[in-house]
């Protein structure tokens, strides 16, 4: 069991959330298809930290910025979108 320490509820069990993904840059203003696919699609899978988008699904409702490790699920940080 994985426990993550929401900023605006404490900790709770990591069933309360959803993963919504790696944080990486959108692409510019006008991509290619190639880039779409590549952004939306293409994602390396590799062992070490990663700093990953969760959604509160059954708390605060809010996302959170989590850098956690892929193979130990170590958190690292936790921070709410947007500070």
């Amino acid at each position: 069991m994985m426990v993550i320490e929401c900023p605006h509820c404490g900790p709770r069990n990591s069933s309360e959330f959803s993963y919504s993904g790696l944080v990486q840059p959108r692409p510019h203003a006008d991509p290619t298809p190639a880039q779409w696919r590549k952004y939306l699609y293409e994602q390396d899978n590799f062992s070490g930290y990663s700093l990953e988008r969760w959604f509160h699904v059954d708390g605060c409702r809010k996302f959170l910025d989590m850098e956690r490790h892929t193979v130990t699920n170590e958190i690292a940080s936790i921070k709410a979108v947007g500070t």
